[in-house]
């Protein structure tokens, strides 16, 4: 299947955006059923916002080796 250069619209910043024919390729190996719904950029700033996957820091609880008996969390 040959792909070509898609022009789509940030849902964020309403930039036009080009989704290229590698990109589209890229996605398709992947898997992936759906087109970008943000630009480069404001996808970019999502994940530095976001951090890690995970949402935030883990709490941590205090326990006790069962190998060494020191303390741990």
């Amino acid at each position: 299947m040959e792909f070509q250069d898609k022009i789509l619209t940030c849902r964020d910043c309403g930039a036009q955006f080009v989704f290229s024919a590698g990109e589209q390729e890229f996605f398709r190996q992947r898997g992936f059923e759906n087109e970008p719904t943000r630009c480069p950029d404001c996808r970019a700033a999502r994940r530095r916002d976001r951090g890690s996957r995970s949402g935030g820091s883990r709490r941590m609880y205090p326990a006790i080796c069962a190998d060494c008996g020191a303390e741990c969390e």
